[in-house]
């Protein structure tokens, strides 16, 4: 797939690097649909990119039906929304543990289902589900967010092996920590000493790299956090030892600015 001249339908524009994903799509030359559940945030975006929006709650089973609905003639999924879910789960209710995973790994689940046999019928097109290394490595203060990102990476590199030979690629992008955008931009949350962080066009680039050359699974992180996943995925108890202490400032900043804002 190309990404120019390709009809995209993003999802979570208005919230994290979905502003920086539509820019650079558009930029490149695709024709947008756009998404999100704020109105007053969507209709700038699309007026800016000249894209079409379509007003829609993730964790509302209908709306997502409507949204694949309305997008049907897209060419490429770029699933991005999602709700970071940072803290104890003990803290959340039934409900809001319903509201995270219906829109971190439901909805995009769903709309690929929804999408891809208009997409197979024409021997082409791609789903990109933007996960986190959050998928790969679990943490603390972070098994609810990891629990769907762990669910959306296995679905993602599941479904690729079932449309294989269909035309229709799939990928997933995972992403570090993010500068500039997202919930550590956000919070003002500061990674680990000596880890670095990525930029949101580093992410762009992934997303736009992982469609055109159908690849499985990017991470887009510096060496040092790509390669502590890897182990941290084979050795999760060696994992939990090393993060033991290192990581808890961060999180503890993370998690005050999210229960502020329930």
């Amino acid at each position: 797939m190309r990404i120019s001249g390709a009809t995209v339908l993003l999802t979570g524009v208005t919230g994290g690097i979905g502003g920086a994903l539509a820019a650079g799509l558009a930029g490149l030359g695709a024709k947008l649909v756009v998404s999100g559940r704020r109105e007053e945030a969507l209709a700038p975006l699309a007026e800016r990119y000249g894209a079409r929006a379509v007003l829609a709650d993730l964790a509302d089973a209908s709306d997502v039906e409507r949204l694949a609905r309305e997008a049907a003639d897209a060419d490429v999924l770029v699933a991005n929304a999602a709700l970071p879910s940072s803290g104890d789960l003990l803290e959340y209710t039934p409900e809001q543990i319903d509201r995270a995973f219906a829109v971190n790994l439901r909805a995009p689940a769903v709309l690929a289902r929804l999408m891809a046999p208009a997409m197979v019928e024409a021997g082409r097109g791609h789903l990109v589900f933007v996960g986190s290394i959050s998928g790969k490595a679990a943490t603390r203060s972070a098994s609810l967010y990891s629990g769907t990102k762990f669910g959306l990476r296995g679905f993602a590199l599941g479904l690729r092996q079932d449309l294989r030979g269909t035309g229709v690629g799939v990928s997933v992008v995972q992403p570090g920590f993010v500068r500039d955008a997202g919930m550590f931009a956000e919070t003002g949350a500061r990674p680990p000493a000596g880890m670095r962080t990525v930029s949101p066009r580093q992410v762009v680039r992934g997303v736009v790299r992982a469609v055109e050359r159908d690849v499985a699974e990017l991470n887009v992180a510096p060496l040092e956090l790509r390669l502590l996943s890897a182990v941290a995925g084979q050795f999760p108890g060696f994992a939990e030892r090393v993060q033991r202490g290192a990581g808890e400032a961060t999180l503890r900043q993370v998690v005050a600015a999210q229960r502020s804002r329930r």
